[in-house]
């Protein structure tokens, strides 16, 4: 399997090559050159998320030098489960992405990537340098996934003072081999840096770089698997497809949902679940693509106003009428989060992080034809204990705290301020120009 930038201006590239160089040359993102088709009868029944995992990336890597370890990195990436969990009287189901070491959906493309990567460079002479702009839970996942990962170092960019507390500890509590930068600006700021850096001279001359965020291709395809599995189990209960609400702030959780049903796993709908931030709302009502400044919301992860993969998804459907028939999209502002996520605990007993209610919202206000014509599963994205700060007024109560996330608590932490210039995280990197240290 090739794979070709959106832009059409970079070489063809192996599955090692996109996910070692994460952002083409022409400053694109990689896109297979062709797509394999599966059945759901491809899948033997009581597969496991790792085994469905495996054998629907197989194709992805079909010829790679990564394929003969495929089984051994997904069963890494895919060593905690996802369950799909009956929301009682809602008529809905919801796919639980929080069981991850750091309680985020990230931490599924996160290890897949860090386990494919350390194996590429067993044998580098020097390190590979991981850059991630994070508007909350990415950079978390990808520093567990990293931490002490032999010949790699990581930098997490994310916007100073835009990410909740937990998510906070999360992105600055690893040391060793991880920095944490906090940005001075957006996330839109934090992920132009890093797309700058990957175009910049002076670091390509000096540093093997690469990318973490959801432009990298490795981040995409277990994302892809858990929708992937989610769809057999509902095709097998219900015999009929899955229908997908996702939170949605860069787009690559939608996409890779995009990618499981392009390849033919039984799903139906897709709905995007936007906060206030609503570029992908607007340009499927019809208006012009316009990426604006993010705005900060409740749903701090889904802080996106120039989302990259929307780059992926235009080129899947080149045209408005076809991208319009593939995905809606929905607005959910912050007074919306915040009363569903009260009323889905008095009414469910469920308690969503800011990010899930989104989804949640979508559906409380859908037509009940159209939520009894389909299969509706929502993605839970982030455990609520990551936003108790959010979470706990509204509900009335503690909300408990995974043990994965407690002991992330308890380690120190530390953080570099950087300004939202080139300049300023290429003297970081390269040691001109030190980052101001600051220990909380």
């Amino acid at each position: 399997m090739q794979y070709h930038s959106t832009r059409g201006e970079s070489p063809a590239a192996s599955f090692s090559q996109a996910l070692l160089a994460g952002l083409a040359p022409d400053g694109g993102l990689y896109i297979p050159a062709g797509w394999p088709r599966f059945e759901p009868a491809d899948f033997p029944p009581g597969a496991t998320l790792a085994q469905v995992a495996r054998q629907l990336i197989a194709p992805f890597a079909a010829g790679d030098i990564l394929a003969p370890a495929m089984a051994e990195i997904t069963a890494d990436a895919c060593n905690f489960p996802a369950p799909l969990v009956a929301v009682d009287g809602a008529g809905y189901s919801v796919l639980e992405l929080f069981h991850g070491p750091t309680a985020a959906f990230k931490d599924f493309g996160a290890r897949f990537l860090a386990a494919s990567l350390t194996r590429l460079r067993a044998t580098a002479a020097k390190p590979l340098e991981i850059l991630v702009a994070t508007s909350g839970d990415t950079g978390g996942a990808v520093a567990a996934a990293f931490h002490r990962r032999p010949g790699i170092r990581v930098a997490v960019l994310y916007p100073r003072g835009l990410v909740s507390p937990a998510q906070e500890q999360q992105l600055t509590c690893w040391g060793d081999n991880v920095r944490s930068f906090a940005v001075r600006g957006s996330f839109d700021d934090c992920q132009r840096l890093v797309k700058a850096a990957f175009m910049d001279p002076a670091l390509r001359a000096t540093r093997d770089l690469s990318s973490a965020n959801s432009i990298n291709l490795g981040r995409l395809l277990p994302q892809a698997a858990y929708h992937a599995a989610t769809a057999l189990a509902v095709w097998r209960r219900e015999g009929r497809p899955a229908s997908f609400v996702i939170p949605s702030g860069n787009l690559g959780n939608a996409l890779a949902c995009v990618w499981a049903r392009h390849v033919g796993l039984p799903i139906g709908e897709i709905v995007l679940a936007h906060n206030a931030n609503r570029t992908v709302p607007d340009f499927l009502s019809g208006l012009p693509w316009q990426p604006r400044r993010s705005i900060a919301t409740l749903a701090s992860a889904m802080d996106v106003g120039d989302p990259s993969n929307m780059e992926r998804l235009r080129a899947l459907y080149p045209g408005l009428p076809a991208l319009q028939s593939a995905v809606t999209a929905e607005v959910v502002d912050d007074a919306a989060i915040r009363e569903r996520i009260a009323a889905d605990y008095a009414a469910y007993g469920r308690i969503w992080c800011p990010h899930t209610a989104i989804a949640a919202e979508v559906m409380a206000r859908m037509p009940e034809a159209r939520r009894r014509s389909a299969a509706w599963v929502i993605a839970a994205t982030a455990h609520p204990a990551k936003f108790r700060e959010i979470v706990e007024p509204l509900i009335g109560r503690a909300v408990p705290t995974p043990d994965s996330l407690a002991r992330l608590y308890e380690l120190p932490v530390a953080k570099e301020d950087l300004a939202p210039q080139l300049e300023a995280l290429r003297g970081a990197l390269l040691g001109a120009i030190p980052a101001a240290r600051v220990q909380p």
